[in-house]
């Protein structure tokens, strides 16, 4: 399997598919880089090389006790890119706790190797309830989170994967193989891996950050999205980030990347294989079907 390794020499794997312009994919928390496997099947047919991989302390990446602050994972993103993308300038694109590392990515190292940003579903630009984020998301929930995780991870797992997906008594928008298979990729992460990154989304502010988004920015998030609301997160993000165009799917949950595929590939597709026009230029320039 392939492999870039990090300055503190953790092993990252990844997969890369198709041939062309290089998008990198970040997944969410607590999954893996195969989240991204119908998208990125997508780009790969569309023209573009998709390379996603496990973020350390996932899937088959190594799990090292350190290193799950947004300042590492930013430099893990740096390793990925040079390692894969062969000198092309990118794009990156971060799904829920992974659009954290495309903002610090972007305040910590520039735009000099990335062409285009796109967040979907992304905790940027933060997600805690405080004095001066109305819209965050009270602290009592995401220290639910931790102790669930704490006393019974694989219960935990099971009921969060309905709500990333929107799925009650009626509301059904994935099959249970999603659900299974949503499972099986939280599973394949390490216990404190999980509670580390989970802090790190839920307490890291990206505001600042959002100034360093000095490039054509995509956002797409859904409207009925529990875990990452649209007002903590697409709506604030594009209020801040200058020049963002912003895509909000009606009524979508979380998981828009099994629930919504055919519309993130298409929006991704047309967000990439837009005029090639500067980032002042780019919110009005690009119309995607809808």
């Amino acid at each position: 399997m392939p492999y870039v390794t990090t300055r503190d020499d953790t092993r990252l794997y990844y997969k890369s598919w198709g041939s062309g312009r290089p998008v990198v994919l970040i997944h969410g928390w607590p999954l893996n880089a195969d989240s991204w496997d119908d998208v990125a099947l997508g780009l790969a047919g569309a023209g573009f090389r998709a390379i996603a991989y496990d973020r350390r302390g996932f899937g088959r990446s190594d799990q090292p006790w350190d290193g799950y602050d947004y300042d590492t994972l930013a430099d893990d993103l740096v390793t990925v890119i040079e390692g894969t993308c062969g000198g092309e300038q990118a794009a990156i694109a971060g799904f829920s706790m992974g659009g954290g590392e495309v903002a610090r990515y972007l305040a910590k190292h520039g735009t000099a190797k990335v062409g285009h940003a796109a967040l979907i579903s992304s905790v940027v630009p933060f997600m805690l309830k405080r004095d001066d984020n109305r819209d965050g998301v009270d602290p009592s929930v995401f220290d639910g989170m931790k102790e669930g995780i704490g006393d019974d991870r694989t219960a935990f797992m099971q009921t969060f994967g309905k709500m990333f997906y929107g799925v009650g008594f009626i509301e059904k928008p994935v099959s249970q193989g999603v659900l299974d298979w949503t499972f099986q990729m939280a599973m394949m992460g390490g216990l404190w891996p999980t509670l580390a990154c989970a802090n790190a989304f839920a307490t890291t502010d990206f505001r600042p950050d959002t100034a360093a988004f000095d490039l054509p920015t995509l956002i797409l998030h859904g409207t009925g999205d529990e875990t990452v609301p649209i007002d903590t997160g697409g709506r604030a993000a594009a209020k801040r980030i200058p020049h963002a165009r912003l895509i909000e799917y009606d009524g979508a949950p979380h998981g828009l990347l099994a629930t919504n595929k055919a519309e993130v590939t298409r929006d991704l597709v047309n967000f990439l294989n837009g005029a090639q026009v500067s980032a002042t230029q780019e919110s009005d320039a690009l119309q995607p079907a809808m």
